[in-house]
């Protein structure tokens, strides 16, 4: 069930379960600097080259702690572990919100 603990953003895409924090994958994905651009990242999940958990992922998908996402985008694809979720993200601090796993 989720829960607003006063803690949301005006957005409304980065909430609170119990005191973990997860947002949609589009928006993740662009935080955390994986994808350049929202939109792509949105476009590249309604083509299915996002996979969390071994699953193909919508953009509305809740990223939490824990997943594994995988983007097929271009030569290589990239597998990541989330390992933070926060709403905003400088360029340097970006890279710590996720593991490269391979």
């Amino acid at each position: 069930m989720l829960k607003n603990d006063g803690r949301v953003s005006g957005s409304a895409v980065f909430v609170y379960e119990r005191g973990n924090p997860f947002m949609r994958l589009d928006k993740y994905l662009k935080i955390t600097r994986l994808i350049k651009r929202r939109t792509v990242a949105n476009e590249a999940c309604d083509a299915g080259k996002v996979m969390v958990n071994d699953k193909i992922a919508r953009a509305s998908y809740d990223v939490k702690v824990g997943d594994i996402i995988e983007i097929n985008m271009g030569a290589r694809p990239l597998k990541v572990k989330v390992t933070n979720v926060t709403e905003h993200a400088t360029k340097d601090t970006a890279a710590d919100n996720y593991v490269v796993v391979s």
